[in-house]
């Protein structure tokens, strides 16, 4: 039987290959509705040899039916945001330290010891609401630093304004993590030359303004913080893993989790890479729900297990599997 420390530990695509089709076979015995998806495109595990052959249930199952592969308690729900009247997704953890672990070591290997850093997170809206993984991610991010410094600023852009300034110039190392509204907010409030201080932004208007092609966003934010790049962070509710990028919006996975792209037009179909195609993800921190979602992004896998996200489908755009409702 595979182990968390077994998929925490993969190194090699031979190992994450071997690992995944285990998952898979444990998910199909044992998680009701992954099991009933597969039976309706008579997909066996007999039948599945390598992980292109493997079935990525649509994102939308998160917001009509309980994604559980055993029958353990429910530690923590995770929702995502939706404007009112909207189905949210609902993420059934029954295994939080699994989440905890799976952050942790993503951020250590990207980012070094969190220890190093003071994590400032301009995340106002988010913390209206309850059950964001995000904001569990970054509180936990924030108590593990350490550091007095470091902590969530909400509205107070003043206060953020001097502490970054402050500790930039003190050579300390700084993470701002936010959403790239209220990173907006911040620039046009105060204009910044920093040279210790790494930028990172999780995605999402949420409403708040029109949207912005990356490019367009990041040159706005490298000219009113005064950095080289800006990184990225692209996780989801659905997902218990998250992939990073350094710049240039090209993003690297931890060694638990890979992208695949699908013809838009044929579900069932994994492109090569360079080819857009619907996001599909392989996120083995996912093992007690499912590991395997085709989400509603589009994008291109590049060599050595990066990525790039492009856009999203729009509702017309979401075919070529009519298995939405089980």
């Amino acid at each position: 039987m595979i182990t968390m420390d077994t998929i925490f530990n993969i190194q090699t695509p031979t190992e994450f290959e071997a690992a995944s089709l285990e998952v898979f076979k444990f998910q199909f015995e044992n998680n009701r509705v992954y099991r009933s998806f597969c039976d309706l495109l008579y997909i066996h595990p007999s039948d599945v040899k390598c992980i292109q052959e493997i079935p990525f249930l649509p994102i939308q199952f998160f917001k009509s039916h309980e994604i559980v592969s055993n029958k353990h308690p429910v530690e923590q729900v995770f929702t995502s945001s939706g404007t009112t009247g909207d189905l949210t997704s609902k993420h059934l953890v029954t295994d939080i330290k699994v989440y905890e672990e799976s952050f942790r070591r993503a951020f250590t290997h990207f980012y070094g010891t969190v220890e190093d850093h003071v994590v400032l997170a301009l995340l106002p809206s988010y913390l209206e609401r309850e059950g964001s993984s995000l904001i569990y991610m970054v509180d936990d991010l924030i108590k593990q630093s350490h550091q007095p410094e470091s902590g969530f600023y909400l509205h107070n852009l003043s206060e953020l304004k001097d502490i970054l300034i402050k500790l930039d110039a003190e050579g300390k190392k700084v993470l701002l993590i936010g959403v790239s509204f209220a990173l907006l907010d911040l620039v046009e409030s105060y204009q910044f030359q920093l040279k210790n201080t790494i930028i990172m932004e999780t995605g999402g208007m949420k409403g708040k303004r029109k949207e912005l092609v990356r490019d367009e966003l990041h040159d706005l934010l490298k000219q009113g913080f005064g950095v080289k790049t800006i990184h990225s962070e692209y996780g989801m509710t659905e997902l218990l893993s998250q992939a990073y990028s350094k710049g240039l919006g090209i993003f690297e996975c931890p060694k638990w989790m890979q992208i695949l792209t699908r013809d838009t037009e044929d579900a069932l179909t994994i492109l090569p890479n360079n080819k857009t195609g619907g996001i599909n993800v392989i996120d083995l921190a996912n093992f007690n729900s499912c590991a395997f979602i085709a989400t509603q992004d589009l994008g291109k896998v590049l060599p050595d297990n990066r990525f790039e996200i492009i856009g999203r489908f729009d509702n017309s755009d979401i075919r070529g599997c009519n298995l939405m409702v089980l």
